[in-house]
């Protein structure tokens, strides 16, 4: 997911020999614009963008708490986090750190005040059209993200990439429920595991967050039984990350992350949510046994799609897909295939998309993904509101006449499906 390849080439742009201080601090870092100016927020691009977009039904259905735990929220990462020894990995958190434009000595609460201002923004582009600003209006969904556990079920907190406990997440959307809504993450080989989903269902979690690889989870183990007929029955959807993940390394389980590992929980009738569509590296082709050819990890989640028993619970997300990490062929697929459109849910992945090295409008643009003549405005509106830049940018997406539809952007729906 994260940074790992482009490091090499982020690395590179220091030694450019034309290009400026200035330049170069606009193409790394976040200067972290306080107020979007007015002829960003009023543009054409801006205006057209909401165009057949309800605000009240659209939730970000990927945005991430992040913190240091200065601030008492339980929060804590890996010490390799902070450590020159790991350079990789601290220049990552950095990255992470500046995107959301945490200030040093409260990170924690930095975090989600710019959070809330972002989405106040881009609320106020929507009512800026001519909608009633008293509405509802967009949200982020915030995730939480368990600890990485052994086959015992015991917590691993030294092999614990970072954790973000569920009672931060839930205390953070109470507290600002105009903003937020909450993803809970329990990690199903917990001794209570059901129990604690239960507990988080009860108090407004909307959906499960995992990342097996970093928490240690096999999704087609049966210990996961219990908890998936759990999840079916509270008709709750597990939001999952499939594919390469390059933001953290936690439990190392790299081979948990393949898509058809779904299919465990696909059988048991949970609503399943693969993150990212899938549309990074590769897995092996369990279908050809377990040392199958590695093939793209969005094959096999183009296979589940395929899938007649799953046309009703497989989803995907199409957070992320437009860093510069995917591939032109991956997202023109993904652009292209309308028969999946219907089962796309829109997320930003948040921070990420104030991560200014991961996104090149203008590789975008070369390839005949977008007008060359909206590089300068979105390359600008990120400079200020990376949540806006992320949504009007997929809504100028197109390949030949097709674009995402409007329909992707209406993520409330599906959270709310069979909810009173």
């Amino acid at each position: 997911m994260f940074l790992k390849k482009l490091f090499a080439g982020g690395a590179a742009l220091t030694v450019m020999p034309n290009a400026s201080a200035s330049l170069l601090d606009g193409i790394l870092f976040n200067p972290c614009g306080t107020a979007l100016p007015q002829h960003l927020a009023g543009h054409p691009l801006v205006i057209a963008a909401w165009e057949g977009i309800d605000p009240g039904r659209f939730w970000d259905t990927h945005a991430h708490i992040a913190g240091i735990g200065d601030g008492g929220s339980g929060i804590f990462t890996t010490p390799d986090m902070n450590s020159l020894w790991h350079p990789i990995q601290y220049a990552q958190h950095k990255f992470y750190l500046n995107a959301a434009c945490t200030e040093k000595g409260r990170v924690d609460q930095s975090y989600i005040e710019r959070m809330k201002h972002l989405i106040a923004e881009l609320n106020h582009t929507a009512s800026a059209k001519g909608g009633d600003a008293k509405q509802p209006h967009a949200k982020l969904m915030l995730f939480a993200f368990e600890q990485a556990y052994d086959e015992a079920g015991n917590a691993q907190p030294a092999h614990t990439a970072f954790h973000v406990p569920n009672a931060y997440a839930l205390k953070i959307a109470q507290s600002s429920p105009e903003n937020f809504e909450w993803v809970c993450s329990i990690h199903p080989y917990r001794h209570d595991a059901v129990e604690a989903l239960e507990a988080a269902v009860a108090q407004g979690a909307r959906a499960v967050k995992w990342l097996p690889s970093v928490m240690g989870i096999d999704p087609a183990s049966p210990r996961c039984d219990a908890f998936y007929r759990s999840l079916a029955r509270l008709n709750v959807p597990l939001i999952c990350h499939a594919g390469e993940e390059k933001a953290v390394e936690g439990m190392g389980f790299h081979d948990a992350n393949n898509p058809l590992k779904m299919r465990r929980a696909l059988d048991a009738g949970v609503r399943v949510v693969v993150a990212h569509c899938a549309s990074i590296g590769e897995d092996i082709d369990l279908d050809k046994g377990k040392h199958g050819p590695h093939v793209p990890s969005i094959e096999l989640f183009a296979r589940l799609m395929a899938d007649a028993n799953y046309q009703k619970n497989l989803f995907g997300d199409i957070s992320a897909i437009v860093m510069r990490n995917r591939s032109i062929a991956t997202l023109r697929a993904i652009i292209e295939h309308q028969d999946w459109h219907g089962r796309l849910l829109n997320g930003s992945d948040y921070p990420l998309p104030g991560v200014l090295p991961l996104y090149t409008t203008a590789k975008l643009a070369k390839a005949g993904l977008l007008d060359q003549s909206a590089v300068p405005v979105l390359d600008e509106i990120q400079l200020y509101n990376p949540l806006l830049f992320d949504f009007v940018l997929k809504r100028q997406l197109r390949y030949g006449m097709q674009k995402l539809p409007q329909s992707i952007f209406h993520t409330r729906d599906f959270f709310l499906r069979g909810k009173t």
